[in-house]
C-alpha cells in the first residue's frame, strides 16, 4: 500500500530506536555511571551482608543485616583514613613539594644502573630523558593543578559521594523486587526464561568481577608496599595506594602505576629501580596469567586486543570511568550473545562456561 515495504519500514524504525536510545545514554552518561558505581559496590557488599544475614535470623527484611554491614564499612574506612590515609596524604604532600625542584634537578639520571651493553649510551639516554622530563614536568604541573581543581571544586561530585552507597542500599534490599518488575514488564513465557539467564549470567558475571577486582588490588597494594618498604624506596605507601587504585583499569592502569613508580622513585633517589623492574615484571605475569583468570573465572575471559580496544575506545566516551566499565560491558554483551544464540538454537556455550 502506497508502495512502502512494511518490513523495511520495521527494521528502519528500529534502526531510529536504536540510534534514538544510544544518543538519550551517551547524554545521560554520568548519571549512568553514578549508578553503575552504586551498582557495583552493591555487588562488593553483597557476600558480607549474605553472611550476616545469616546470624540476623531476618525472615522479613534485610535492613538489619545492611545495618551492620554499613555500620562495619564505616568503621574500617574511618579507620584506614587515620592510618593509611594520613600516611598517604602526607606522602602525596611532601611529592608536591618537593616535585618541582626534583623536575628541575636531573641529576639523579647519572646514578641510574644500567646493563653493561647500554652504558656507552648513557650520555644520550640521560639526555632524552632531560627534555622528556623538562618539558613533561613543565606542562604536567599546571595540568593537575588545574584537573584537581576541576574534581574538588563541583558540589555535584560530593553529591556522587553521598548518593553513591545510598544507591547501592536499595540495591541490596530491593534487588530481587526491582529484577523481577523487571521481568513483569518486559517479558513473559519463553521470553522471561531467556531474559532470566541473561540476568543471572550478568549477576555472576559481574560479581566475580567486581570482587576479583577487590582482591587483585588489596593484593598489590601490599605487594607493592613491602617490596618498596623493604628496598627503601621513598613514598612507598603512597606509590602502594596509586597503583592499587590503577589496578581497577585494566591493561594500561597497571602499566602506568609501574612506570609512575620508576620515575617517582627514581626522582627522588632510590638506587634499586631495576630491581623493582624485575619484581614489576615478575608481578604483572603472576598477578594476570595466574591469580587474575582464577579470581575473574572463564565467563570474564576476553581476547588482551579487545580489551585494550575496550579501555581506549571507553576513554574516549567517558574517560577514566570509562576505561573501567569497558570489561563489564564487552562482556556483558558476549552473555547476552551466547544467551540470545542457546535460545536460537545456536550451538553456543553458557557464558560461565566459555573457555
Amino acid at each position: 500500500m502506497f508502495g512502502i515495504d512494511l518490513r523495511a519500514a520495521r527494521v528502519t524504525w528500529t534502526v531510529i530506536l536504536v540510534l534514538l536510545v544510544t544518543g538519550l545514554t551517551y547524554r545521560v552518561r554520568e548519571t549512568i555511571m553514578v549508578f553503575a558505581v552504586a551498582l557495583f559496590l552493591a555487588y562488593m557488599l553483597a557476600p558480607l551482608v549474605d553472611f550476616v544475614e545469616r546470624f540476623t535470623r531476618s525472615r522479613l527484611s534485610r535492613t538489619p543485616a545492611l545495618t551492620v554491614v554499613y555500620v562495619t564499612l564505616i568503621c574500617v574506612l574511618a579507620a584506614l583514613s587515620v592510618t593509611l590515609g594520613s600516611r598517604i596524604a602526607l606522602e602525596a604532600s611532601s611529592l608536591a613539594d618537593r616535585l618541582p625542584s626534583l623536575v628541575r634537578d636531573q641529576g639523579w639520571i647519572a646514578g641510574i644502573p644500567l646493563p653493561a651493553w647500554l652504558e656507552p649510551e648513557r650520555q644520550a639516554i640521560a639526555g632524552w630523558l632531560q627534555g622528556a622530563i623538562g618539558n613533561g614536568g613543565a606542562n604536567l604541573l599546571p595540568y593537575v593543578k588545574a584537573a584537581g581543581m576541576q574534581v574538588f571544586s563541583g558540589a555535584k561530585y560530593v553529591l556522587y559521594i553521598i548518593l553513591v552507597p545510598i544507591l547501592s542500599f536499595f540495591f541490596l534490599k530491593d534487588g530481587t523486587e526491582l529484577i523481577e518488575g523487571l521481568l513483569a514488564a518486559i517479558a513473559d513465557g519463553a521470553r522471561r526464561k531467556v531474559v532470566e539467564g541473561i540476568l543471572d549470567d550478568v549477576s555472576l558475571l559481574l560479581g566475580q568481577y567486581i570482587r576479583a577486582l577487590v582482591i587483585l588490588s588489596l593484593s598489590t597494594f601490599t605487594a607493592y608496599s613491602v617490596f618498596l618498604a623493604i628496598s627503601g624506596a621513598p613514598y612507598a605507601v603512597l606509590l602502594a595506594g596509586l597503583a592499587a587504585l590503577f589496578e581497577l583499569v585494566p591493561v594500561i592502569g597497571p602499566l602506568s602505576a609501574g612506570v609512575l613508580a620508576v620515575f617517582v622513585a627514581g626522582f627522588s633517589g632510590y638506587t634499586h629501580v631495576w630491581a623493582f623492574i624485575i619484581f614489576w615484571m615478575l608481578y604483572r605475569l603472576f598477578q594476570d596469567y595466574a591469580v587474575s583468570p582464577w579470581l575473574m573465572g572463564s565467563g570474564v575471559k576476553l581476547h588482551p586486543l579487545l580489551v585494550l580496544f575496550g579501555v581506549l575506545a571507553g576513554e574516549q566516551i567517558a574517560g577514566v570511568p570509562g576505561m573501567f566499565f569497558s570489561v563489564p560491558v564487552i562482556a556483558t554483551l558476549r552473555v547476552v550473545y551466547v544467551r540470545l544464540g542457546r535460545a536460537y538454537g545456536n550451538r553456543v556455550t553458557p557464558a560461565h562456561s566459555v573457555e
